[in-house]
C-alpha cells in the first residue's frame, strides 16, 4: 500500500497524463494540427491572447498549468474520498461523479473566469469531454484511491 503523498503523486501523474494525451489525440483527429494548440489554449487561461504567440515556452506553461490543475483535483478528491460514502460505493460510480464534477467546475466556473477565447457551447463536444474526464481522470482516481484507502 502506498502512503498518501505517493498515492497523490502517482494518481495525479497518471490521470493528468491520460487526460492530456486524450486531448492531444482528439485535437489532432479534429484539426489535423499538432498538440501544441491544446497547450496554448490551456496557457491562454492565464496569459490571454499572448499564449498564441510564436514563443514555444508558452506551450510548456500550458502543460505546467494542466498538471497544476490535475494535482489540485487529485488532492481535493483524495481528501474527500474517505469522507463521502457515495465515492466509495463503486469505482465506476466514483469515476462518473469525479468526471462530472471536474467538467462542471472547469466549464462553468474556471474557464469562464479565465482569459481563454470563448468557445460556443456544443452538447456533443461537452458530452465527449465529460466522458473523457470520467474515463481518463475519474477512473484512475477511483481505482487508486480505493486501493489506498482499503
Amino acid at each position: 500500500m502506498m502512503n498518501a503523498a505517493k498515492t497523490i503523486i502517482v494518481t495525479g501523474l497518471i490521470a493528468g497524463s491520460l487526460d492530456i494525451l486524450t486531448a492531444f489525440t482528439d485535437y489532432y483527429i479534429q484539426t489535423g494540427k499538432e498538440p501544441e494548440g491544446v497547450l496554448r489554449f490551456i496557457a491562454s487561461g492565464l496569459l490571454g491572447k499572448d499564449a498564441f504567440t510564436e514563443r514555444m515556452i508558452v506551450a510548456w506553461f500550458g502543460l505546467l498549468f494542466h498538471f497544476i490543475i490535475a494535482y489540485i483535483f487529485t488532492l481535493v478528491f483524495f481528501l474527500l474520498y474517505p469522507k463521502i460514502k457515495l465515492l466509495r460505493i463503486n469505482i465506476f460510480l466514483t469515476a462518473i461523479i469525479i468526471g462530472m464534477v471536474i467538467w462542471i467546475i472547469m466549464n462553468l466556473i474556471v474557464v469562464p473566469l479565465s482569459n481563454t477565447p470563448e468557445i460556443p457551447f456544443n452538447w456533443i463536444k461537452s458530452l465527449k469531454a465529460m466522458l473523457i474526464l470520467m474515463c481518463m481522470f475519474g477512473l484512475p482516481m477511483a481505482i487508486l484511491f480505493k486501493k489506498h484507502y482499503n
